[in-house]
């Protein structure tokens, strides 16, 4: 084990992060003004609201096919090439004339984040290995965070000098500075043929357990969508569940918190403060969260992320407002942030060698359909019951998968794969 304990997770910060926190700040400008940039082109307020959805349902049909793509052009050009594109989709925001034209830069800047955002996980997946890797991609995720907070900062001034739409130019230099720093910054890190990178003992010692690396199977040899659910359906319905539980909280509380403050009284000025305080709390336990995962185990950070969200869904009906909002709010902020990384871990813990990047498409798909059936969820129950009973439901969702979780992560816990190769 001898390359794993030579690897210095600050060695290959700048080449793992740096293109990440370039282009979540381009991210970060353009996402709050897709619904304002739509109504300044003449949408009413119910097409503008629903063209916040176009980015993420274009992620959400092209998660799949990211994987496939990913696989056959590699890593680094894959980062280069979605930061491009995503440059290209956010300069066409920039100067689109009409409606379609914008739908279609949006629909396009979400295609391209699925590529960007898979081709990282994949990168770091292959290098990082079980004693740092809940760091690295909670890392990851935290540097996401700090690039989606910077971007509105940054697009503030752009707009006052040049309109809503200048502040998808922000969008454009980070997809460019983004797509140079892919591809010069990870020359020398190339894809390597064996992407188990030094966890192979580990993975050869999991090969028994299903979902884990086998370093057994050919790299080489070309792998389906088909072949990799048919191949880890255990793991996929097993901890997957757990992912799609774990999109779903996530999702939720950007749902409920908003229309609940609303149903209150409370301010769109103060509810985006209340969001605020809690992103904040989310970005200081990024570290930390991966720090506890790699130390005493997955299931450590998985079950409280679970259980602190629904919680504080159950919580929220009772919050009435600005000061208890805000404090049930932060509550599910500091949840969030105890669950920084988890998602991109938990993948990284179960993802092949052969098909690695397939694989993670699918756990990516995963959370996407919790991530887009828990808008629906309180959509329906609001529309049957009650707001509240919406929360209520969503929360007994959400707690109902760290029982899940407790009872299914410690089998596929790598830390206890590599113990047993010693």
């Amino acid at each position: 084990m001898a390359v794993a304990d030579e690897f210095s997770l600050r060695g290959i910060a700048l080449p793992a992060f740096g293109p990440t926190a370039v282009w979540s700040i381009g991210l970060g400008a353009a996402m709050p003004v897709v619904a304002l940039s739509a109504r300044n082109l003449g949408a009413s307020v119910a097409v503008a609201a629903a063209f916040v959805l176009i980015e993420g349902a274009a992620a959400f049909v092209s998660s799949l096919p990211a994987g496939s793509l990913v696989a056959r052009v590699g890593e680094r050009r894959a980062l280069a090439g979605a930061a491009l594109v995503d440059a290209l989709g956010a300069a066409l925001a920039v100067v689109a004339p009409n409606l379609w034209t914008l739908g279609i830069a949006i629909g396009l800047m979400g295609m391209t984040g699925s590529v960007f955002l898979l081709a990282r996980q994949s990168w770091l997946t292959a290098r990082a290995p079980v004693h740092v890797r809940a760091r690295a991609m909670s890392t990851m995720g935290g540097v996401q965070r700090v690039g989606m907070f910077l971007g509105p900062f940054l697009a503030a001034p752009v707009i006052v000098v040049w309109g809503t739409q200048a502040a998808y130019a922000v969008g454009v230099v980070a997809g460019l500075c983004a797509a140079i720093w892919a591809w010069f910054g990870l020359r020398g890190h190339e894809d390597v043929d064996d992407p188990a990178g030094p966890d192979a003992l580990a993975g050869a010692a999991a090969s028994g357990a299903e979902g884990f690396r086998d370093p057994g199977t050919a790299p080489r040899t070309r792998i389906t969508l088909l072949d990799i659910v048919r191949g880890h359906r255990r793991v996929l319905m097993t901890i997957g569940v757990g992912v799609l539980l774990i999109g779903a909280a996530r999702q939720g509380r950007f749902v409920i918190v908003p229309l609940w403050a609303e149903s209150v009284g409370i301010s769109d000025s103060q509810t985006a403060l209340i969001f605020g305080i809690a992103g904040g709390a989310e970005v200081l336990l990024f570290y930390p969260a991966g720090s506890v995962m790699d130390r005493f185990g997955r299931v450590w950070v998985a079950v409280p992320f679970l259980v602190v969200l629904g919680a504080g869904m159950l919580m929220l009906p009772l919050a009435h407002g600005f000061t208890a909002v805000a404090a049930v709010s932060t509550v599910m902020g500091v949840g969030n942030g105890l669950g920084s990384g988890i998602v991109q871990t938990l993948g990284a813990d179960a993802a092949p060698v052969a098909g690695r990047a397939q694989f993670l498409s699918v756990w990516r798909f995963l959370s996407l359909i919790g991530q887009n059936g828990a808008p629906l969820l309180v959509s329906a129950v609001s529309a049957l019951a009650s707001l509240g009973v919406a929360c209520v439901v969503l929360g007994v969702v959400v707690l109902g998968g760290a029982p899940w979780l407790a009872r299914w992560l410690p089998a596929y816990d790598p830390r206890r794969a590599a113990a047993e190769t010693v």
